[in-house]
């Protein structure tokens, strides 16, 4: 009981992690404009993603415009779009995966061994969405810290973190630690049967010796 709630825990934190990749994946506020210098005031806060460009302006209205061509694009984004399409991709089958594999369902083989590798294998599938994610928003965090630091930047054209990599270091922190934990109730569960048997095993034998041993030439003659 107390390893298929571990297991549910592991399965609600990586479903979790996964709706934050899917929300960070959408977000236009992967970089922000700067505010950052010398009696800088700007009208409008302009937002840039992996999909879109956004402008809002201080009466509220927000316009996006779709990115026109993928080619045109930094090598980074265009990766960075691969990683999180990936990642979303790896979630979705991570999660019908545990759900067969883990003991509080009842879909697929009822094996204990078989739905454990099951199991695992969606927790590793949510291992590598939450990698895949992590690298994504760290390499995007990185150039957007290089260009903010680079004196060829002019001042204005400086973009700081947008709000999309603090979510997307948070749900690739939560996939993997669900993967994490769905990886490790199964381990545990089939090192915890093997330590049984072992210890099962030589009661056993000695059971067998002592019903097989013959009786003693005294109990014979009486």
């Amino acid at each position: 009981m107390a390893n298929s709630g571990f297991q549910l825990l592991g399965y609600f934190l990586a479903l979790g992690g996964w709706i934050g990749i899917i929300s960070t994946t959408v977000l236009p506020q992967w970089k922000q404009s700067s505010y950052a210098g010398d009696a800088i005031i700007m009208a409008v806060g302009l937002y840039e993603g992996l999909w879109m460009s956004c402008a809002s302006q201080s009466t509220g209205q927000v316009q996006c415009k779709i990115f026109d061509s993928l080619l045109s694009l930094d090598i980074h984004i265009q990766t960075c779009r691969a990683l999180m399409v990936i990642s979303v991709l790896m979630g979705f089958i991570g999660i019908i995966v545990s759900v067969v594999g883990m003991k509080c369902t009842k879909v697929g083989d009822n094996n204990p061994s078989t739905k454990n590798k099951i199991a695992v294998a969606g927790g590793a599938l949510f291992l590598l969405a939450g990698v895949c994610t992590l690298v994504s928003v760290s390499w995007y965090a990185t150039q957007v810290s290089y260009h903010f630091f680079d004196p060829n930047t002019p001042v204005n054209a400086r973009y700081e973190f947008g709000s999309a990599l603090f979510v997307g270091w948070a749900a690739a922190c939560l996939t993997m630690l669900g993967g994490s934990f769905l990886c490790c109730s199964c381990v545990n569960e089939e090192r915890r049967g093997q330590q049984y048997y072992r210890q099962s095993q030589p009661s056993t034998a000695r059971e067998a010796n002592v019903k097989s041993s013959p009786p003693d030439k005294g109990e014979q003659y009486l």
